[in-house]
């Protein structure tokens, strides 16, 4: 399960050039969640061997300094709910700022890790300046420059040694059953699909503080089927952050998503495909994991006005180019369609799992290479010659050719669509390389 790590601090300190260092050793999974309440950003980081999430808690707010103070209260509030350890970036130009010391009234009443990152410390007359950073009561202080990462790995060598013992999770009989994680925004309906399946109202988490941080998993075993769900909804979430539930949705969303195999994403008919449904969907297809999208509260919409094809053909349009995803529409309230939801997300996990012989593979693969083949670029014909399946948790794809280099993106996607046509990789993200041979 991977830890996560919250940056603070007020705008134009170098939060977003600090977090795109910490990221950039991987590519972040999600560029930059647009539309999650302004600009705030979600990586993953790895140092010393351990990976850990990294939570830009960013945010430019217009308007009066109350509306600002209220909204970096907010931002605090939720990087301690949600976070294992907190970087509270300051800026050695301008000193400790009102704000800064607010910031550090909110962080001093908690028990987790802070580490004060004392950021634009680029000079030895600028280190001298450090030391003002003592007084916001927080211990050790750690001088960095974002812009050239001097002093950043000292302080990651902390952050990760302050990082919860990741624990080794003892494979019992029920631990090698698919997981599930049924994802989507506040009021989608996931607790009530939740609920319907299991046949009883509860919420599936015992409410004890500090909980909050995992997704839980519950057991599922009749009508055939057996399996882990991951469940996100039946969180209670704290009164203090229910104006923010839409980033809250999506940090819960990246905890449950990073733990599955397969995301069953509730959408609300009644409000359509909406941005923050798209973060959700992304985020779990950076990851690499199987997808399904349910439809939910389908019998309150009026039919006359919207098919369910429309709806599906508009939902692809936004989630192109992955668009072999299946698409259910349910209703909670009337079971409609429950447990061919849950046939399609453990279809969804086999797809995932398949996998391919290399000499069938070749014999499906090459004559469609060869009745389309790469266009030749300069005068050079692009060979392929041989192509496999690689030995991972995911489809991988791999195509030897001469010149690997000269391929370009749409005939990546060609090569897609095809292997598509044949295998059946409904709802599953996969990889296709070119290798020289």
């Amino acid at each position: 399960m991977s830890s996560i790590v919250a940056i603070v601090g007020r705008p134009n300190v170098g939060k977003s050039t600090f977090f795109n260092r910490l990221i950039q050793r991987r590519e972040a999974i999600v560029d930059s969640v647009s539309g999650v309440t302004r600009d705030r950003n979600y990586g993953k980081s790895e140092w010393n061997g351990r990976e850990f999430s990294v939570i830009d808690t960013g945010g430019y707010v217009k308007g009066s300094d109350d509306i600002f103070e209220e909204e970096i209260r907010r931002q605090v509030s939720l990087a301690i709910d949600e976070s294992d350890v907190i970087i509270f970036v300051v800026d050695v130009e301008e000193g400790i700022t009102p704000m800064d010391a607010e910031v550090a009234r909110l962080l001093r009443k908690e028990t987790k890790p802070i580490f004060v990152a004392v950021n634009k410390v680029d000079s030895s007359k600028r280190m001298d300046d450090t030391f003002e950073f003592y007084n916001l009561g927080l211990g050790e202080i750690y001088p960095i420059a974002g812009m050239n990462g001097s002093g950043t790995g000292d302080l990651l060598d902390e952050v990760v040694a302050a990082l919860p013992v990741e624990e080794e999770v003892e494979l019992t009989e029920g631990e090698e059953l698919p997981r599930f994680a049924v994802v989507g925004r506040p009021n989608a309906g996931k607790s009530s699909f939740i609920n319907a399946l299991i046949g009883e109202d509860r919420y599936i988490v015992t409410d004890i503080a500090g909980t909050t941080r995992d997704a839980i998993d519950t057991r599922f075993n009749q009508f055939g089927f057996d399996f882990n769900l991951v469940d996100t909804a039946g969180i209670r979430r704290k009164a203090k952050v229910k104006e923010d539930l839409e980033f809250y949705s999506v940090m819960r969303s990246i905890r449950a998503i990073e733990h599955s195999d397969v995301c069953i994403l509730m959408i609300d008919a009644t409000r359509g495909f909406e941005g923050q449904d798209q973060n959700i969907f992304w985020l779990a297809e950076k990851n690499r994991k199987g997808v399904v999208i349910l439809v939910n509260k389908w019998d309150l919409v009026d039919k006359d006005t919207m098919t369910a094809k429309q709806f599906e053909d508009k939902i692809r349009e936004e989630i192109a180019p992955f668009t072999d995803v299946p698409i259910v529409f349910t209703s909670t309230i009337t079971k409609q369609r429950l447990l061919k939801a849950l046939e399609t997300a453990v279809e969804v996990y086999e797809n995932r799992k398949a996998r391919i012989s290399t000499s069938k593979f070749n014999e499906a693969m090459l004559p469609v290479v060869e009745h389309n083949p790469p266009p030749a670029i300069k005068g050079k014909y692009i060979k392929i010659k041989y192509c496999m399946q690689l030995p991972t948790p995911t489809p991988q794809f791999v195509f030897f050719a001469n010149l690997p280099q000269y391929i370009k993106d749409p005939y990546k996607r060609y090569i897609e669509n095809k292997l598509r046509e044949m295998y059946n990789f409904s709802g599953v993200p996969i990889d296709i390389y070119f290798r020289q041979k």
